[in-house]
């Protein structure tokens, strides 16, 4: 146990040389938080902490399917401990079945007898075989294991307005419906629930190089008859196109119910990505910086829908964000695979912070991707499996669920690593359905401890996660070398006050005093 002004917390073995770091240095950030009683916007929607999971590289097969004959421990073919670490988290929704892969998946190869099922190639990612054994009855299967509501993309870029239709006739309907006796005879009587349908991914890309007017035209169209009470999504912003999401507004407001925004971190550029570890404290502070660039694209975003919808009814959902370096030595490059570090839990603490300000438009998102794809919660070769240190972040931010955001003021100093200049720390801050305070706290700084003082009063108890290395990583030789550790603190007389230690995410909750 180490004691430091103000507070008390257990740290694990990996993480004593950064606290020992942050007690030893004296030219730490100063760093100011007060709280305001008032809130700050509607709550904040559990949606926000979705999940993506794409037909690429090893995130369904292997990650997610391993069949039902597999050695792995499984559950009608999905592995056990994937499903047991999802479902830890709560997640609340599912995107699939894409991505670039949701233009080009015909449904009806994905249902029936799995070994009668039509292979088919995958020419987004990698050009491998996609045999089509995880179909829609496999994904529900999995959604229902982990408690999590679904979220389907259907195909616009090359499949047809009655194809999505039937699709959804299919998951959804009753007795003495066609479709519906068909599913039933596959295995499902019950109808499905489906709370969102993404109609069309990147269509101004891989979804079909469209022009935003004629986007919003075929947009209009599908949304007329995918009419069973799922919110209907519409395929927005990937490239900082304001005429796209000015034209979606102006022409499909009446036909959706929210669209999207695509938003990926990438430290170099498409060429070259940068690597997942081994990089220094210039490329820790431009991949941050460039992550916290969502909020400002959010913000003209926002202002942009406004201006024709400015009681917000239109959500902003964000269903594809996170980090996206090189692909690891040695892996296929299609399969978008890469170690998780510290770093990317920075990136997803800030992320989700930027959501948590937001949550008057942003009412969803989806971090790509959930297994063995990009920044992934989970990752997962043969019977082993590591959770990484961005799946500890989603741990930790479980409390403000439903939670409605506070205002605060936070008075920071800031840090520069060459043109990158940054604010040393990062905050959030809600009031949960039972009286609780959770607070969320983030010092971007590699070197340096940060000096917090805040209004805050009484006992703080949480978890904080931090490493000696900026680059920590949980690998399957060592799955724990990097995760949260028990926090607790007694605000003194003066209000709450701590140093954090370089580069690290906290969050505490004060509970409620009877």
């Amino acid at each position: 146990m180490m004691k430091y002004p103000g507070w008390t917390v257990v740290l694990f073995s990996g993480l004593l040389a950064a606290a020992a770091a942050c007690a030893a240095a004296e030219n730490g950030a100063n760093v100011v938080l007060t709280l305001h009683t008032n809130v700050n916007g509607p709550v904040i929607s559990r949606h926000i902490f979705g999940q993506f999971a794409e037909h690429l590289g090893r995130g369904i097969y292997e990650g997610i399917w391993v069949g039902p004959d597999s050695p792995i421990p499984n559950t009608r073919g999905i592995r056990n401990d994937v499903v047991t670490a999802l479902k830890a988290l709560h997640v609340p929704n599912v995107r699939w079945p894409g991505g670039c892969f949701a233009d080009e998946y015909h449904w009806r190869k994905g249902i029936g007898v799995a070994n009668h099922r039509p292979a088919t190639i995958n020419a987004n990612w990698g050009g491998v075989t996609e045999p089509n054994t995880f179909g829609t009855h496999e994904f529900m299967d999995f959604l229902d294991q982990i408690g999590a509501r679904a979220y389907l993309s259907v195909n616009v870029g090359s499949g047809t307005v009655q194809e999505a239709a039937d699709w959804l006739e299919y998951l959804t309907a009753g007795p003495p419906d066609a479709l519906g006796a068909e599913r039933a005879a596959n295995g499902h009587a019950a109808p499905y629930q489906v709370a969102f349908v993404g109609i069309g991914n990147e269509s101004w890309g891989c979804g079909g190089n469209m022009r935003p007017e004629y986007q919003a035209d075929l947009h209009n169209r599908y949304a007329t008859f995918l009419n069973n009470g799922a919110l209907r999504v519409a395929s927005g912003d990937g490239t900082g196109n304001d005429h796209l999401i000015d034209v979606l507004m102006e022409r499909s407001i009446g036909q959706m119910d929210a669209l999207t925004l695509h938003y990926y971190t990438i430290p170099g550029d498409w060429t070259k990505k940068g690597s997942a570890t081994g990089f220094d404290a210039a490329a820790w502070a431009h991949t941050l910086k460039l992550a916290r660039g969502i909020e400002p694209r959010i913000e003209a975003i926002e202002a942009l829908m406004d201006k024709r919808d400015p009681q917000r009814r239109i959500g902003l959902f964000v269903d594809e964000w996170g980090t996206w370096y090189d692909t690891e030595p040695g892996a296929n490059p299609g399969f978008l695979y890469q170690q998780n570090t510290l770093r990317d839990a920075l990136v997803a603490a800030l992320t989700l912070d930027v959501f948590q300000r937001h949550t008057d438009r942003v009412r969803m998102t989806s971090i790509a991707q959930m297994v063995n794809v990009l920044q992934a919660m989970v990752l997962a070769d043969g019977r082993r499996m590591a959770l990484t240190p961005t799946y500890h972040v989603y741990d930790m931010y479980k409390p403000f669920k439903g939670a409605t955001p506070l205002k605060i003021r936070l008075s920071t100093t800031r840090w520069q690593r060459g043109e990158d200049d940054l604010p040393a720390v990062d905050a959030s801050v809600a009031r949960t359905a039972d009286g609780a305070t959770v607070v969320a706290l983030v010092n971007l700084d590699p070197e340096r401890p940060a000096h917090v003082r805040t209004n805050l009063k009484g006992e703080f108890r949480g978890s904080i996660l931090t490493a000696a290395k900026m680059d920590a990583h949980n690998t399957f030789d060592q799955p724990h070398a990097i995760e949260p550790a028990p926090f607790s603190a007694r605000a003194g007389a003066e209000g709450w006050t701590l140093d954090l230690p370089p580069k690290t995410v906290l969050v505490v909750s004060a509970p409620v005093r009877h």
